[in-house]
C-alpha cells in the first residue's frame, strides 16, 4: 500500500453525519497494519514489497478477484458482509485447487466521501475471516475513485509440490463430483432484490446469508488429493463451470437434474414453482468446487470427505465428444438431463460479464 500522489491527499468533503477521512498512511496504520500482525514478510506494511518463504515441497497458489458496488454487492450492503464476501470469493478458488491458504494483498479504490466509519466496518470484516480462516494482509494498494467502491484481493496459498488440481485433466468416464448445495445463493440475491414472494423468514435467513457469506470449501485438499481429475470453484454457475472443466478437457460433461445437491430452503421454492432447476444450475455464487475423479477413486474419495466432514455429491459425468469433435446441437460443454436423460435447457449456462 503506497501513497498514489496527489489526488489522495486533496481535501475532502465531509458528509452530513460523517466523519473527516485519515490520510492514506493513517488509514493504513489504524486499519490495515493490524491485519498484517503475524505474517512476518509484510513487514508491517512498512516496505515498498511483501516477502513470501515458500517451504521445500510446496508450490505457492495464486488467484485474484474484484468486486465492484452495484455489480457483485449492494452500495448499502454492510462492509462487514462486503469484506468477508470478497476474502472467501478468493479462498474458494484456493479451496479448487487443494491448497492452504497463507496470505492475500488487497487493494481498494473509494469514494472521497466515504464515512470513515466504513472502512472500520470493512478491517473488522477482514480480521473475523482472517481469525477464522487463518490468513493474513501481506499489503496492497489503496486510491480513490469518482466511480463506485472498487475492491480487488489476490490470494495466494500453498499445496504440495505437484499436487495442484487444474481445470484440465478430466478424462472420458470420470464421475462428477460437487460439494455441499446449489443454487442458494442466486435464491438469495433474487430475494435481497424483491424478485421473489414471501418465504418462510427461517428460510430467507438462510439464504440470504448464503449469498452473502459463502463457505469457501478449504478442507477439501485430501479429498481431491483422493483422485480427482479436475476441479474448478462454482462461481459462474454449476452449469458454467462444469463445462469449463469439460472444455479444457475436451469432453462433454451430463449432468444430471435430479441428483443436484439443493438445500431445504431451495427444495421448498422448487416445490412452490418460486423457481425453475436451470435457476439453480445456472445463477452462481456459489462457491462451491465441482470436480471429477474416475469411478475407481470413488470410494477413498467419499471416504477423504467423510473424514473431512464435507458432504460431497456425486452429480453426472464425463463423456467423449460426438463424432466430429464439436459439441452437439449447440449445448456446449456441459449437458443438464432430466431421469429420462432428457436435455432441459437453460437460456444460459451461467454469469458472464462480457
Amino acid at each position: 500500500m503506497v501513497d498514489t500522489g496527489p489526488e489522495s491527499r486533496a481535501p475532502v468533503a465531509v458528509p452530513p453525519g460523517g466523519t473527516a477521512p485519515l490520510g492514506e498512511f493513517d488509514r493504513i496504520a489504524r486499519y490495515f497494519r493490524p491485519l498484517a500482525q503475524g505474517f512476518p514478510g509484510a513487514m508491517a506494511l512498512r516496505d515498498d514489497a511483501a516477502y513470501v518463504r515458500v517451504p521445500p515441497g510446496k508450490e505457492l497458489v495464486v488467484t485474484t478477484d474484484a468486486m465492484v458496488a452495484g455489480v457483485h454487492f449492494f452500495p448499502d450492503d454492510a462492509p462487514a458482509l462486503v469484506a468477508g464476501k470478497l476474502l472467501r470469493t478468493n479462498l474458494s478458488d484456493l479451496a479448487a485447487k487443494g491448497a492452504d491458504p497463507l496470505a492475500y494483498s488487497l487493494v481498494t479504490s473509494l469514494p472521497r466521501a466515504l464515512p470513515e466509519d466504513w472502512l472500520a466496518g470493512f478491517a473488522s470484516g477482514l480480521a473475523a475471516d482472517q481469525a477464522e480462516f487463518g490468513i493474513h494482509l501481506l499489503g496492497g494498494d489503496s486510491t480513490v475513485t469518482d466511480g463506485p467502491i472498487t475492491l480487488v484481493i489476490s490470494a495466494l496459498g500453498l499445496v504440495d509440490s505437484g499436487a495442484a488440481v487444474h481445470r484440465q485433466g478430466a478424462g472420458a468416464g470420470d464421475l462428477v463430483f460437487v460439494t455441499g448445495t446449489i443454487g442458494d445463493a442466486t435464491l438469495g440475491l433474487a430475494l435481497a432484490q424483491g424478485r421473489k414472494g414471501p418465504v418462510p423468514e427461517e428460510d430467507r435467513e438462510f439464504l440470504l446469508d448464503r449469498f452473502h457469506r459463502p463457505r469457501p470449501r478449504l478442507g477439501l485438499g485430501p479429498v481431491l488429493r483422493a483422485g480427482a481429475t479436475a476441479s474448478a470453484d462454482v462461481s459462474d454457475g454449476l452449469l458454467a463451470d462444469l463445462g469449463h472443466i469439460a472444455r479444457e478437457s475436451g469432453l462433454m460433461a451430463v449432468l444430471e437434474a435430479e441428483r443436484i445437491p439443493l438445500s431445504v430452503p431451495a427444495r421448498r421454492m422448487l416445490a412452490a414453482n418460486a423457481c425453475a432447476i436451470t435457476d439453480l444450475v445456472t445463477g452462481g455464487e456459489d462457491y462451491e468446487v465441482v470436480f471429477t475423479a474416475p469411478p475407481a477413486a470413488r470410494p477413498a474419495l467419499m471416504a477423504a470427505a467423510a473424514k473431512a466432514k464435507l458432504t460431497v455429491t456425486e452429480i453426472g459425468a464425463l463423456r467423449p465428444l460426438a463424432a466430429g469433435g464439436g459439441w452437439t446441437d449447440g449445448t456446449g460443454p456441459a449437458r443438464l438431463v432430466d431421469a429420462m436423460g432428457r436435455d432441459i435447457t437453460p437460456r444460459a449456462a451461467g454469469w458472464q460479464h462480457f
